[in-house]
C-alpha cells in the first residue's frame, strides 16, 4: 500500500463533522488517512446508515464514484479532525501501467469487496452479539478510534445494546 500512498502530492485536513464528500457529488480521489477518522454513510429516509469507517493507515474512497466518475449517494464525514493524503485517479491510472502495480491494485479492491460481503452477511444472518464479536475480532482498533454511537449504527443496533454487549 505504501506504493500507492507515495503517489500523493497533496495533503488536506478536514475538521470534525466536516464533509469530504456529500450525496450527489463526484469524487475521483482515493484518500489515505494519516490521522483522525471518518465514516462513509448513506441517508435512508433521513436516517444515517454507516457503511464503513476510515482511520489511521486506512485507504478510504467513494468507490462507486471513483470507478464510474458519476455522482454517488455516499457521504464521507470526519468523525474527528482528520489529515488525509490525496491520490488522484490520474495518479492511480499512471501507477497501473505496470503489471505488478495492477496486481497490487487488484488485491486492494478484492480485499474491499470481501470485507463488504462479510459485513453484509453478518448484518443479514447474525445476532447483535455475533456482529459485535466479529467486528471486535476483525478490527479491535475500531473501538479505540470511533465513538460508540457510530459503531452501533454500523452494526445496526442501538447504542444501548452495544453498551450492554461491551460489558460482557
Amino acid at each position: 500500500m505504501t506504493e500507492i500512498v507515495e503517489l500523493s502530492s497533496q495533503t488536506i485536513t478536514i475538521d470534525r463533522n466536516e464533509f469530504l464528500k456529500v450525496k450527489g457529488s463526484i469524487d475521483t480521489n482515493l484518500y489515505y488517512v494519516e490521522s483522525g477518522s471518518l465514516r462513509i454513510f448513506v441517508l435512508d429516509n433521513d436516517e444515517e446508515q454507516t457503511l464503513r469507517f476510515g482511520y489511521k493507515e486506512n485507504l478510504i474512497v467513494s468507490l462507486d464514484s471513483f470507478l464510474t466518475e458519476k455522482p454517488s449517494d455516499l457521504f464521507i464525514q470526519a468523525i474527528k479532525k482528520t489529515v488525509l493524503r490525496v491520490i488522484t485517479k490520474p495518479q492511480i491510472e499512471k501507477f497501473l501501467q505496470t503489471e505488478a502495480n495492477r496486481n497490487l491494485w487488484t488485491k486492494i479492491l478484492e480485499n474491499l469487496v470481501i470485507q463488504q460481503m462479510e459485513r453484509e452477511i453478518d448484518i443479514l444472518t447474525s445476532s447483535a452479539k455475533e456482529r459485535y464479536e466479529r467486528v471486535l475480532k476483525r478490527s479491535p482498533q475500531l473501538f479505540q478510534q470511533i465513538p460508540n454511537r457510530h459503531i452501533a449504527n454500523y452494526l445496526r443496533m442501538s447504542p444501548e445494546t452495544l453498551s450492554r454487549l461491551k460489558k460482557y
